[in-house]
């Protein structure tokens, strides 16, 4: 269905302006979609994509306009040096700006980019070497092989070649290694830093990418137009791009040309028609394009394009299918291994590790140590500061005091992505998935460390090879830990359990010397728990190290060598399970009373 409309929508786009009769008006129409669709590409890579809002594409616009303006007419430089110069203004400009605002959260990247329209908006206008508000006319037009493409139908194939040619490019980034980490800053960065991903260096690509768009964009509008002026890079055409993309379709790569669509027709109507409603001249697009917006938020939040798709297979009698294409390729070499440590090894040494919240001890002064081909519990009624040591020895939370080490090495200090890059996998109490992605791309985002591609490589679709080995070991470890039948999958389509299951395949993609299961068994039922404990022996057999938090005793009691008990933040109590459960003071602390502990009693301890 989608090879369809590809082609019949290519098939329009080079019949318009060659149909005899197409009005010039049409024509000019299309082009101008076209360059804002480049915008708005950007932007669903950006907004939509990577969670980032820019009000200040207009600005990185005009940065492409005005360099090629300039340097064709005042220097008689080549358009395509105009091109060159504009990504390079571009670039240097969202670098700094992404720097200086992307390590930061909340409004900082939103005001940054208005107080850069602003700024721009004001450069080009009061500039005497850019024609001030006049701007500058009489832009030569761009030439290939010697053809000038002056006229509007001439252009025309260049704008929308170009158009074409960043869809691929963006499909082709977001269906990558690179992509995953890009869908994942939006509602999954801390969890992505727990796998080595670096969510800065990947917040800056998506912004920086967005601003190349909008400056070819602009180089591309200038020849079309053949002049600039201010007018066109305020910060009202900042907005109305991004009212573009969520109008659209803010997570669609497609969705991006129909909101430029919509956004232009609406506007051209509302400029012919107003005068004949209200009797007078008056710029209303705004509000239109406002009122427009607010509705798309509450009745169709992920846009018009996803609508537009459903309709279009219930019509044609297409179901939704399984995105089955992702360059899995069950011939590609497997990812090389870790070397495991000697059996009884000390793997991890946690030394009297404390955190405080304020006046608060979360975590009071707790050590233990695990050892190589060991399940450890560690365990305690709620709030006793499980999860919060699990986030200090992984480097989600800073420590107050003491220290942590891993294979002789003190990672007390690190970061979650360092840290992760030494081999500690973990899952997470509450799950954190990407709900719209794939099981098999989820899992593949755990193995982001075992391997470089980079984003030149994911735009030309030149890492095949490194991207067919981590789908294939994320298909490895989905069918390890029985998720075969669930690859192409929605991860947020499956029940609770399953996604516990998911989360503990994508902590296996890391191949970890150590993993960390925050409440794995939460969720599933009797048979899943039993399956998901033969997972964890076969582990512990290879040599694997497994901390395990959990509240189903009967499950702690069967699958753990040794247990630690916490509570209220402090150490109780350690030994085997059989020592633990005849422990007066964790009788009195945890159990909660003798009923209780004469049915773990019962239980038939497996070690």
């Amino acid at each position: 269905m989608q090879r369809i409309f590809l082609a019949v929508f290519i098939a329009i786009l080079v019949a318009i302006p060659l149909i005899p009769g197409t009005p010039e008006f049409w024509v000019n129409q299309m082009n101008t979609i076209g360059i804002a669709s480049l915008v708005v590409l950007g932007l669903v890579i950006l907004t939509g994509v990577a969670g980032m809002t820019s009000f200040g594409q207009a600005a990185f616009v005009g940065m492409g306009a005005y360099a090629t303006a300039y340097l064709s007419t005042s220097l008689g430089y080549s358009p395509w040096i105009g091109l060159l110069a504009g990504l390079a203004i571009a670039f240097v400009i969202a670098y700094i700006l992404g720097q200086i605002t992307l390590r930061l959260s909340g409004h900082f990247l939103p005001l940054g980019t208005i107080a850069l329209c602003l700024i721009f908006y004001y450069l080009f206008g009061n500039m005497d070497f850019l024609g001030r508000h006049d701007g500058l006319p009489g832009i030569v037009p761009i030439e290939i092989f010697g053809f000038s493409l002056l006229k509007a139908r001439a252009i025309y194939f260049l704008i929308w070649g170009v158009v074409l040619l960043s869809i691929f490019l963006s499909l082709n980034l977001l269906n990558s290694r690179t992509g995953r980490a890009i869908r994942a800053l939006k509602n999954g960065a801390a969890m992505a830093e727990s796998f080595g991903v670096n969510t800065h260096h990947y917040k800056m690509i998506a912004f920086v990418y967005a601003a190349l768009l909008a400056s070819v964009a602009g180089w591309l509008y200038a020849h079309e137009q053949r002049a600039v002026s201010p007018s066109t890079f305020g910060l009202n055409y900042g907005i109305e791009y991004l009212f573009m993309a969520v109008i659209g379709g803010s997570v669609s790569i497609w969705g991006a040309i129909l909101g430029a669509g919509l956004v232009v027709f609406l506007r051209d109507q509302i400029q012919a028609y107003t005068p004949y409603l209200i009797d007078a001249k008056v710029n209303v697009e705004m509000v239109v394009f406002g009122i427009l917006m607010v509705l798309i938020l509450h009745h169709a939040k992920d846009g018009l394009w996803p609508i537009l798709m459903r309709g279009v297979n219930k019509i044609f009698g297409e179901k939704q299918t399984q995105n089955t294409d992702l360059g899995l390729d069950e011939k590609a070499a497997e990812l090389p291994k870790r070397e495991r440590p000697q059996k009884g090894d000390t793997v991890l040494r946690v030394n009297k590790i404390r955190k405080e919240f304020g006046g608060l001890v979360a975590v009071n002064d707790i050590s233990f140590e695990v050892k190589a081909g060991q399940i450890m519990g560690l365990i305690g009624p709620n709030g006793a500061g499980k999860s919060t040591s699990f986030n200090l020895i992984t480097g989600v939370l800073p420590l107050t005091s003491g220290t942590v080490e891993f294979m002789g090495q003190k990672i007390s200090g690190l970061s979650a992505r360092e840290i992760s890059r030494l081999g500690i996998g973990r899952t997470f109490q509450h799950v954190q998935l990407l709900p719209n992605m794939t099981v098999l791309e989820n899992v593949a985002l755990g193995a982001h460390l075992r391997a470089n591609s980079g984003v030149v490589s994911s735009l030309l679709h030149l890492e095949r090879e490194s991207e067919a080995r981590l789908l294939k070991e994320a298909k490895i470890q989905c069918e390890r830990v029985g998720l075969g039948d669930y690859l192409y999958e929605k991860a947020g389509n499956l029940a609770l359990g399953k996604q516990r299951i998911v989360e503990i395949a994508r902590a296996l993609a890391l191949d970890p010397t150590l993993l960390l299961l925050d409440e794995a068994a939460a969720g599933l039922r009797y048979k899943e728990k039993q399956d998901l404990a033969a997972v964890l022996s076969a582990l512990r057999d290879e040599g694997m190290s497994i901390l395990l938090v959990e509240h189903d005793m009967d499950f702690v009691m069967k699958l753990t060598n040794h247990l630690v008990v916490m509570d209220f933040g402090t150490y109780l109590a350690e030994g085997s399970p059989a020592e633990i459960q005849q422990n007066p003071a964790v009788i009195e602390a945890y159990l909660g009373g003798m009923d209780d502990v004469l049915d773990m009693a019962s239980t038939e301890v497996k070690v």
